[in-house]
Protein backbone atom coordinates (compact mmCIF):
# COMPACT_ATOMS: atom_id res chain seq x y z
CA UNK A 1 0.00 0.00 0.00
CA UNK A 2 0.82 3.42 -1.04
CA UNK A 3 2.02 5.62 1.90
CA UNK A 4 2.50 9.48 2.89
CA UNK A 5 4.58 10.07 6.12
CA UNK A 6 4.32 13.57 8.51
CA UNK A 7 6.87 13.81 11.06
CA UNK A 8 9.58 15.89 11.97
CA UNK A 9 11.68 15.48 14.97
CA UNK A 10 13.99 12.64 15.82
CA UNK A 11 11.26 10.54 17.72
CA UNK A 12 9.68 10.56 14.54
CA UNK A 13 12.22 8.85 12.71
CA UNK A 14 11.70 4.97 13.89
CA UNK A 15 8.10 4.63 12.65
CA UNK A 16 9.06 6.30 9.48
CA UNK A 17 12.17 3.47 9.09
CA UNK A 18 9.56 0.65 10.09
CA UNK A 19 7.45 1.87 6.99
CA UNK A 20 10.16 1.94 4.90
CA UNK A 21 11.50 -1.90 5.87
CA UNK A 22 7.46 -3.08 5.46
CA UNK A 23 5.76 -4.25 2.92
CA UNK A 24 4.20 -1.16 2.20
CA UNK A 25 5.88 1.94 0.03
CA UNK A 26 6.19 5.76 1.58
CA UNK A 27 5.86 7.37 -1.46
CA UNK A 28 6.09 10.69 0.55
CA UNK A 29 7.21 12.52 3.60
CA UNK A 30 5.72 15.77 4.79
CA UNK A 31 7.79 17.53 6.79
CA UNK A 32 8.03 20.88 8.92
CA UNK A 33 9.96 23.37 6.91
CA UNK A 34 13.75 23.81 7.66
CA UNK A 35 14.61 25.17 11.08
CA UNK A 36 17.32 27.43 12.37
CA UNK A 37 19.39 26.46 15.27
CA UNK A 38 22.28 26.47 17.77
CA UNK A 39 23.98 29.13 18.53
CA UNK A 40 24.61 29.89 14.37
CA UNK A 41 21.00 29.93 13.88
CA UNK A 42 21.77 28.16 10.42
CA UNK A 43 18.75 26.69 8.57
CA UNK A 44 18.73 22.59 8.91
CA UNK A 45 16.36 20.16 7.95
CA UNK A 46 14.40 18.11 10.42
CA UNK A 47 15.45 14.70 11.59
CA UNK A 48 12.65 13.52 9.15
CA UNK A 49 13.74 15.43 6.31
CA UNK A 50 17.23 14.18 6.62
CA UNK A 51 16.45 10.12 7.01
CA UNK A 52 13.77 10.70 4.03
CA UNK A 53 16.63 12.20 1.85
CA UNK A 54 18.78 8.98 2.47
CA UNK A 55 16.22 6.78 1.18
CA UNK A 56 15.86 9.12 -1.85
CA UNK A 57 11.80 9.93 -0.31
CA UNK A 58 10.23 12.66 -1.94
CA UNK A 59 10.32 15.64 1.13
CA UNK A 60 7.68 17.72 1.01
CA UNK A 61 8.18 20.63 3.08
CA UNK A 62 4.50 23.02 2.82
CA UNK A 63 4.52 26.18 4.37
CA UNK A 64 0.91 25.49 4.77
CA UNK A 65 -0.90 21.97 4.53
CA UNK A 66 -4.26 24.35 3.89
CA UNK A 67 -2.11 25.39 0.42
CA UNK A 68 -4.79 24.10 -2.66
CA UNK A 69 -0.75 23.25 -4.38
CA UNK A 70 -0.06 21.09 -1.30
CA UNK A 71 -3.31 19.51 -1.57
CA UNK A 72 -2.57 18.51 -5.24
CA UNK A 73 0.64 17.46 -4.69
CA UNK A 74 -0.45 15.05 -1.81
CA UNK A 75 -3.02 13.69 -4.27
CA UNK A 76 -0.73 12.77 -7.18
CA UNK A 77 1.48 10.77 -4.54
CA UNK A 78 -1.48 7.87 -4.85
CA UNK A 79 -1.07 7.53 -1.32
CA UNK A 80 -4.18 5.51 0.34
CA UNK A 81 -2.97 6.06 3.95
CA UNK A 82 -1.01 8.81 5.89
CA UNK A 83 0.57 8.24 8.70
CA UNK A 84 1.81 10.96 11.52
CA UNK A 85 4.19 11.11 14.24
CA UNK A 86 4.88 14.38 15.64
CA UNK A 87 4.42 16.30 12.78
CA UNK A 88 3.65 19.48 14.64
CA UNK A 89 0.88 21.23 12.64
CA UNK A 90 -2.46 20.77 12.27
CA UNK A 91 -4.18 19.31 9.19
CA UNK A 92 -7.66 20.65 8.28
CA UNK A 93 -10.53 18.54 6.93
CA UNK A 94 -9.68 19.00 3.26
CA UNK A 95 -6.45 17.18 3.85
CA UNK A 96 -8.09 14.64 6.71
CA UNK A 97 -10.40 13.93 3.78
CA UNK A 98 -8.05 13.65 0.99
CA UNK A 99 -7.17 9.77 1.17
CA UNK A 100 -8.58 6.91 0.70
CA UNK A 101 -7.99 5.16 4.34
CA UNK A 102 -7.74 8.94 5.93
CA UNK A 103 -5.24 9.11 8.32
CA UNK A 104 -3.30 7.51 11.10
CA UNK A 105 -1.13 8.97 14.29
CA UNK A 106 1.25 7.93 16.81
CA UNK A 107 0.40 8.83 20.36
CA UNK A 108 2.92 8.51 23.44
CA UNK A 109 -0.05 7.70 26.28
CA UNK A 110 -3.23 5.43 26.55
CA UNK A 111 -5.55 6.93 25.14
CA UNK A 112 -7.95 8.43 25.96
CA UNK A 113 -5.04 9.84 28.99
CA UNK A 114 -2.80 12.46 28.41
CA UNK A 115 -4.10 13.98 24.92
CA UNK A 116 -2.30 16.64 24.07
CA UNK A 117 1.50 17.98 23.58
CA UNK A 118 3.42 16.85 26.39
CA UNK A 119 1.69 13.49 27.09
CA UNK A 120 5.24 11.68 28.14
CA UNK A 121 6.44 14.45 30.38
CA UNK A 122 3.48 14.81 32.36
CA UNK A 123 2.78 11.03 33.31
CA UNK A 124 6.14 11.03 34.59
CA UNK A 125 5.67 14.51 36.72
CA UNK A 126 1.97 12.87 38.03
CA UNK A 127 3.97 9.73 38.85
CA UNK A 128 1.72 7.13 36.86
CA UNK A 129 3.46 3.85 37.17
CA UNK A 130 2.48 2.71 33.30
CA UNK A 131 1.85 4.89 29.65
CA UNK A 132 2.47 3.62 26.14
CA UNK A 133 1.45 4.60 22.96
CA UNK A 134 -1.25 3.97 20.50
CA UNK A 135 -2.77 4.50 17.11
CA UNK A 136 -5.64 6.04 16.74
CA UNK A 137 -7.79 7.74 13.60
CA UNK A 138 -7.16 11.45 12.98
CA UNK A 139 -10.17 13.35 13.43
CA UNK A 140 -10.27 16.89 13.99
CA UNK A 141 -10.90 17.19 17.83
CA UNK A 142 -7.38 16.97 19.71
CA UNK A 143 -6.03 13.00 19.98
CA UNK A 144 -9.91 11.72 19.54
CA UNK A 145 -10.63 9.52 16.92
CA UNK A 146 -10.89 5.65 17.52
CA UNK A 147 -7.72 3.41 18.69
CA UNK A 148 -6.31 0.89 16.08
CA UNK A 149 -3.76 -0.30 18.66
CA UNK A 150 -2.15 0.50 22.09
CA UNK A 151 0.98 -0.61 23.65
CA UNK A 152 2.02 -0.36 27.83
CA UNK A 153 5.03 0.06 29.28
CA UNK A 154 6.27 0.52 32.62
CA UNK A 155 7.28 4.09 34.02
CA UNK A 156 10.71 3.52 35.72
CA UNK A 157 11.44 5.02 38.76
CA UNK A 158 14.98 6.57 36.95
CA UNK A 159 12.94 7.62 33.41
CA UNK A 160 13.32 11.07 31.89
CA UNK A 161 10.91 11.91 29.91
CA UNK A 162 13.68 11.51 26.90
CA UNK A 163 14.59 8.57 28.06
CA UNK A 164 10.94 6.87 28.23
CA UNK A 165 10.25 9.00 24.33
CA UNK A 166 12.92 6.80 23.01
CA UNK A 167 11.63 3.75 24.05
CA UNK A 168 8.14 4.44 23.26
CA UNK A 169 9.01 5.59 19.74
CA UNK A 170 10.91 2.46 19.06
CA UNK A 171 8.37 0.37 20.37
CA UNK A 172 5.62 2.69 18.67
CA UNK A 173 6.86 2.22 15.70
CA UNK A 174 6.84 -1.29 15.42
CA UNK A 175 3.18 -0.64 16.49
CA UNK A 176 2.23 1.64 13.72
CA UNK A 177 3.62 -0.84 11.15
CA UNK A 178 1.42 -3.35 12.65
CA UNK A 179 -1.83 -1.39 12.24
CA UNK A 180 -1.02 -0.50 9.16
CA UNK A 181 -0.89 -4.09 7.70
CA UNK A 182 -3.99 -4.67 9.10
CA UNK A 183 -5.87 -1.46 7.57
CA UNK A 184 -4.51 -2.90 4.31
CA UNK A 185 -5.62 -6.38 5.25
CA UNK A 186 -9.05 -4.97 5.87
CA UNK A 187 -9.33 -6.77 9.13
CA UNK A 188 -8.55 -3.66 11.74
CA UNK A 189 -10.78 -2.91 14.42
CA UNK A 190 -11.13 -0.01 15.91
CA UNK A 191 -12.46 0.96 19.73
CA UNK A 192 -14.19 5.14 20.60
CA UNK A 193 -12.77 6.34 23.41
CA UNK A 194 -14.02 6.60 26.66
CA UNK A 195 -14.42 10.46 27.68
CA UNK A 196 -15.34 9.97 30.67
CA UNK A 197 -11.43 8.95 31.40
CA UNK A 198 -10.01 12.03 28.99
CA UNK A 199 -6.72 14.06 30.60
CA UNK A 200 -4.72 16.25 28.89
CA UNK A 201 -1.33 17.03 28.59
CA UNK A 202 0.13 20.76 27.77
CA UNK A 203 3.18 21.49 26.25
CA UNK A 204 5.36 22.71 28.81
CA UNK A 205 6.76 26.23 29.28
CA UNK A 206 10.01 27.36 30.95
CA UNK A 207 7.87 27.76 34.30
CA UNK A 208 7.16 24.42 34.37
CA UNK A 209 10.65 23.78 35.25
CA UNK A 210 11.12 26.05 38.38
CA UNK A 211 11.54 23.92 41.17
CA UNK A 212 9.90 24.73 44.38
CA UNK A 213 11.68 23.46 47.05
CA UNK A 214 9.12 23.00 49.71
CA UNK A 215 7.28 20.20 47.71
CA UNK A 216 7.89 16.68 48.69
CA UNK A 217 10.51 15.28 47.38
CA UNK A 218 9.16 12.79 45.91
CA UNK A 219 7.66 15.69 43.40
CA UNK A 220 10.49 17.25 42.92
CA UNK A 221 12.08 14.28 41.41
CA UNK A 222 9.30 13.57 38.86
CA UNK A 223 9.18 17.49 38.10
CA UNK A 224 12.94 17.00 37.24
CA UNK A 225 12.94 14.06 34.85
CA UNK A 226 9.56 14.82 33.52
CA UNK A 227 11.41 18.56 32.51
CA UNK A 228 14.82 16.53 31.36
CA UNK A 229 15.95 17.24 28.76
CA UNK A 230 13.80 19.98 27.95
CA UNK A 231 12.61 22.63 29.18
CA UNK A 232 14.78 21.65 31.63
CA UNK A 233 13.96 21.99 35.64
CA UNK A 234 15.59 24.98 37.15
CA UNK A 235 16.23 26.79 40.27
CA UNK A 236 17.62 30.42 41.35
CA UNK A 237 20.59 31.27 43.05
CA UNK A 238 20.60 35.01 43.98
CA UNK A 239 20.45 36.07 40.72
CA UNK A 240 21.64 33.00 38.80
CA UNK A 241 19.56 30.27 36.95
CA UNK A 242 20.85 26.81 37.55
CA UNK A 243 19.57 24.23 35.84
CA UNK A 244 19.42 21.04 37.92
CA UNK A 245 19.42 17.33 36.22
CA UNK A 246 17.62 14.37 37.96
CA UNK A 247 18.14 14.01 41.84
CA UNK A 248 18.48 10.79 44.22
CA UNK A 249 16.15 11.18 46.99
CA UNK A 250 17.37 10.25 50.67
CA UNK A 251 15.60 9.35 53.51
CA UNK A 252 16.86 11.70 55.41
CA UNK A 253 15.65 14.95 56.54
CA UNK A 254 18.52 17.44 57.70
CA UNK A 255 18.23 20.84 55.80
CA UNK A 256 14.91 23.20 55.68
CA UNK A 257 13.68 23.63 51.94
CA UNK A 258 16.32 25.24 49.50
CA UNK A 259 18.40 24.72 52.33
CA UNK A 260 22.15 23.38 50.26
CA UNK A 261 24.50 21.17 52.08
CA UNK A 262 28.11 21.26 49.96
CA UNK A 263 30.47 18.36 50.93
CA UNK A 264 32.86 17.12 49.22
CA UNK A 265 31.75 14.47 47.18
CA UNK A 266 28.22 15.34 47.18
CA UNK A 267 25.54 18.19 47.55
CA UNK A 268 22.06 18.01 49.02
CA UNK A 269 19.05 19.83 49.02
CA UNK A 270 16.65 20.37 51.50
CA UNK A 271 12.70 20.08 50.29
CA UNK A 272 9.25 20.01 52.16
CA UNK A 273 10.02 16.00 53.06
CA UNK A 274 13.45 14.47 52.87
CA UNK A 275 16.65 15.70 51.29
CA UNK A 276 17.65 15.13 48.05
CA UNK A 277 21.39 14.68 46.01
CA UNK A 278 21.95 16.91 43.50
CA UNK A 279 23.20 14.86 40.30
CA UNK A 280 24.64 17.50 37.55
CA UNK A 281 23.80 20.74 36.98
CA UNK A 282 24.07 23.61 34.48
CA UNK A 283 25.22 26.90 35.39
CA UNK A 284 24.74 30.06 33.08
CA UNK A 285 26.63 29.95 29.99
CA UNK A 286 28.76 26.51 30.90
CA UNK A 287 28.41 22.64 30.26
CA UNK A 288 26.43 20.24 32.55
CA UNK A 289 28.62 19.73 35.02
CA UNK A 290 28.74 17.00 38.24
CA UNK A 291 27.19 19.05 41.23
CA UNK A 292 30.26 18.30 43.53
CA UNK A 293 32.88 19.71 41.22
CA UNK A 294 30.56 22.55 40.66
CA UNK A 295 29.83 22.87 44.56
CA UNK A 296 33.92 22.74 44.96
CA UNK A 297 33.98 25.89 42.79
CA UNK A 298 32.00 28.09 44.79
CA UNK A 299 35.13 29.74 46.52
CA UNK A 300 34.69 27.32 49.85
CA UNK A 301 31.00 27.94 50.43
CA UNK A 302 29.68 24.92 52.37
CA UNK A 303 26.11 26.45 52.70
CA UNK A 304 23.68 28.43 49.86
CA UNK A 305 20.08 28.48 49.47
CA UNK A 306 18.04 28.11 46.40
CA UNK A 307 15.11 30.15 45.87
Amino acid sequence: MKIVFAGTPATAVPTLEALIASRHEVVAVITRPDARVGRGRTLQPSPVAVAAESHGITVLKPGSTSDPQFLQTLADTGARLGVIVAFGAILRRDVLDALEFGWINLHYSVLPAWRGAAPVQRSIMAGDEITGATVFSLVEALDAGPVLGTITERIKDEDTAGVLLDRLSDQGAVLVADVVDHIEDGDIGAITQSEDAVSYAEKLTVEDGRIDWSRPAFAIDRQIRGCTPAPGAWTQLGDLRLKVSPVRVTDESTLTPGAVAIAQREVRVGTGTTDVVLGQVQPPAKKLMDAADWGRGLGGKTEVVFA
